[in-house]
Order: C-alpha cells, then sequence, then structure tokens
C-alpha cells in the first residue's frame, strides 16, 4: 500500500504547469498536473490502444477536444476517453488536475 498527498507533494509554478509522477506500474500510470490560470496541456493523442481518465481535483477550466471542441472542467468532474482520442486541457483558475492512463504509456 502506497499514500501520496496531492496538496503536500505539488505545488504550481508560474513558468509552467507542473507534473507529478504518483504512480508507474505495468498495469496503469497516475500522474497529477497543477496548472495556474492561462496554462494548459495542449491537445495530443497516443497511438496506443487504452484509456485514460482525466480527474479534476480543484478549479475550472475546459477540457480540450479534436479541433476547437471544448467541454467545461470544474472540481470533480471526470473524463474517460481512449488514448488514441486527442485530448488536453485549459486552466482558468488554479488547477488540479488527476490522470490515470491505462495501460501506462
Amino acid at each position: 500500500m502506497k499514500q501520496l498527498n496531492l496538496y503536500a507533494e505539488n505545488d504550481f509554478s508560474e513558468k509552467a504547469f507542473k507534473k507529478l509522477l504518483v504512480h508507474d506500474s505495468p498495469y496503469f500510470k497516475i500522474l497529477n498536473f497543477n496548472f495556474q490560470p492561462g496554462q494548459e496541456l495542449p491537445v495530443h493523442s497516443h497511438d496506443i490502444e487504452g484509456q485514460l481518465s482525466l480527474v479534476i481535483l480543484e478549479g475550472e477550466g475546459e477540457f480540450l477536444g479534436e479541433g476547437d471542441s471544448t467541454l467545461p472542467a470544474k472540481a470533480g468532474d471526470v473524463v474517460i476517453s481512449d488514448i488514441a482520442e486527442p485530448h488536453g486541457l485549459r486552466a482558468k483558475t488554479n488547477l488540479r488536475l488527476l490522470v490515470t492512463i491505462a495501460p501506462p504509456i
């Protein structure tokens, strides 16, 4: 068993979003990203099979998708998609994102 407090382990940076590798195993990977307003994870995809979840722990922003598609993102929201589907995120406020990827890439 492993315990980690994301609020204590990862902070915010004005220069770029902060990334923390929470867990990595042959079965899944967990990442924590912290964004300040205006920072974003550009839309991207991975040419492999698998799924990911994007969970907003704190803050508000927009989930980004293919083309110019967006979905509102606020604390408690979860998006689940195939890894090959274009995905990204833009923060409107300080925002904490938890990403789970299975299988890990």
